[in-house]
């Protein structure tokens, strides 16, 4: 069952759909043929930027587990045959900290429907009854609602559907790539005791691509939005990285 053909959130889903052609209308005489895309590329900014304060939420939480890290690891060693005992004692750690384990993961709880809904209108061809006209629009020529994958197994991929999508892809790769390198993480020395496999900040590092592999597979707008979300997202953990050092 599709969630979004449920009444009040296929209205919510037509009314952001009416958001973004309208605005598509207002840009028309700007960006001409791509306006639509450019329309794409703006709410994702206007949606972003609403979202700061959540980054903000996460930049503090990231400072403070990073801080908290050498304490906690401590604990472990002191408490690693007493699990019970390494629970209390890590809980009220935090507790005089003033801060939570979870700390930060509910404002991105919050922001999903947000998300979600903004997302849905590239996915959906109909949005309550009627037929999706953003993904008829085109950059370049490349229809909005063409996937890379769906274009090659239906035997319609053009040269500029490769190219158009492929430079999306190639882009959300290397700020991927950027993301990996500006914003790693201080590594603490690891405990040969810890459960935490000694690989498993090298698979972090490999995420970082997920986002530009799931890009090949959805349409050209979710593309758009993908990449708008991860430039804008390593420029806003930049600027925050400075404002809240992790030390």
């Amino acid at each position: 069952m599709d969630v979004f053909a449920f009444p009040p959130i296929a209205a919510l889903l037509d009314l952001a759909y009416a958001g973004f052609m309208g605005l598509a209308s207002l840009l028309e005489p700007v960006a001409g043929a791509s306006a639509a895309a450019a329309a794409v590329v703006l709410v994702t900014l206007l949606v972003r930027t609403a979202l700061i304060p959540v980054g903000i939420s996460q930049a503090k939480a990231e400072q403070t587990r990073v801080r908290l890290a050498p304490r906690l690891r401590e604990l472990q060693k002191r408490h690693r045959k007493n699990p019970e005992r390494l629970q209390r004692e890590t809980m009220q750690l935090y507790r005089d900290e003033r801060t939570s384990p979870f700390a930060g993961c509910l404002p991105v709880l919050l922001q999903a429907p947000v998300i979600g809904l903004v997302y849905a209108v590239f996915l959906h061809p109909t949005i309550a009854g009627h037929a999706n006209g953003l993904l008829s629009e085109t950059l370049f020529g490349v229809p909005l609602g063409v996937s890379l994958t769906g274009a090659a197994f239906a035997g319609t991929l053009t040269p500029m559907t490769v190219v158009v999508i492929g430079a999306v892809v190639v882009l959300i790769a290397a700020v991927g790539e950027l993301t990996r390198r500006m914003l790693r993480v201080p590594t603490l020395p690891r405990d040969e005791a810890s459960p935490i496999p000694a690989g498993s900040t090298r698979m972090l590092g490999l995420l970082q691509y997920s986002t530009a592999v799931g890009a090949v597979f959805v349409p050209l707008a979710a593309g758009l939005y993908l990449l708008t979300t991860v430039a804008w997202t390593l420029g806003q953990r930049l600027i925050l990285r400075r404002v809240y050092p992790l030390g």
